[in-house]
């Protein structure tokens, strides 16, 4: 009788020490949507978006990764995983395939009747805000780590971001008001007809933090501009991305379309071509792109050290 209250005395401590492990090991998050997430020890994670993919690698969270969405490009080695699909075309059967207990996204994933599903499923989904700033960023970052018990990891990245966008800001302080550039971004030209990026848009973002103008930003979204409309903005540069197996698009190609060929930009070729995620992702990156993209711009003007983020 001793013996077998010993042993079931030792069974009840380790079932109650693995219990209050556990206990310990949750969290509880407040996500975009408002929502009150509780997250236990996710060891199979499904990233949707590729800066919130982005993030988890850089938290050294990569091996908890199952799957990831299509966008998700950057690090490479993020390409070795299972892709579930285009984060605003996605299946509620193909991410919970990849059986996961936690599901992290980025706010505008969809359609919305895939994501209330998922939400409803009994795997915790933590949806992340998108803000196109370098304090949404920042945020992204701190509500990652939150989820994923990096916070410390997270306080570190949140830093080194914050002070490259601070080095940025402090170096296009020196630019004159005057001397800012008209940029227009186009998302594609298609049958000579340019699709511009208007007010409330990554691209819109990214080139006020490069130091300068959107003149198409009266519009909000993404908008087919008219001749008209690019003749009176009269961009100094134009601002493309690489599509993935696609051309990239060249001066030659890009200022041959009437509505830029009479352009400011047009008359000194300048074009600036990017990679997608790192132009437009506003992840971990974006203070490397909002510099790069000014190194375009003004060749001239002292700027912070590039890095080797690309």
């Amino acid at each position: 009788m001793p013996r077998l209250a010993l042993g079931l005395a030792a069974a009840v401590a380790i079932t109650c020490c693995a219990i209050l492990q556990s206990v310990a090991a949750e969290r509880t998050v407040r996500d975009a949507t408002g929502r009150d997430v509780v997250i236990g020890d996710a060891k199979r994670i499904v990233t949707i978006g590729g800066a919130v993919t982005e993030i988890v690698y850089a938290l050294g969270a990569a091996d908890r990764v199952v799957a990831r969405d299509s966008t998700s490009s950057y690090p490479s080695a993020a390409l070795e995983k299972p892709d579930v699909g285009y984060m605003r075309a996605l299946s509620a059967e193909g991410v919970l395939s990849m059986k996961p207990d936690l599901i992290i996204a980025v706010e505008g994933s969809g359609p919305k009747e895939v994501v209330e599903i998922l939400e409803s499923a009994s795997v915790p989904m933590v949806m992340v805000p998108e803000h196109y700033s370098a304090e949404g960023i920042v945020e992204k970052v701190k509500l990652i780590a939150a989820v994923l018990g990096e916070d410390d990891r997270g306080a570190a990245l949140a830093g080194d971001i914050e002070a490259k966008f601070a080095a940025l800001s402090s170096a296009l302080a020196k630019l004159p008001e005057a001397d800012r550039k008209k940029a227009v971004f186009l998302m594609s030209i298609a049958d000579g007809k340019p699709l511009a990026a208007g007010s409330k848009t990554a691209a819109d973002a990214i080139i006020h933090l490069a130091g300068a103008t959107n003149p198409m930003a009266d519009i909000p979204g993404y908008k087919p501009a008219s001749d008209e409309a690019l003749a009176a903005a009269a961009p100094a540069a134009v601002v493309m991305m690489n599509r993935h197996g696609a051309d990239a698009p060249s001066p030659d190609k890009v200022f041959a379309v009437p509505a830029l060929s009479t352009t400011p930009a047009a008359a000194s070729k300048s074009l600036v071509v990017m990679d997608g995620l790192y132009l437009l992702g506003f992840g971990p990156r974006t203070a490397d792109a909002a510099r790069d993209l000014a190194h375009a711009l003004y060749p001239g003007l002292a700027l912070p050290e590039a890095s080797a983020a690309q």
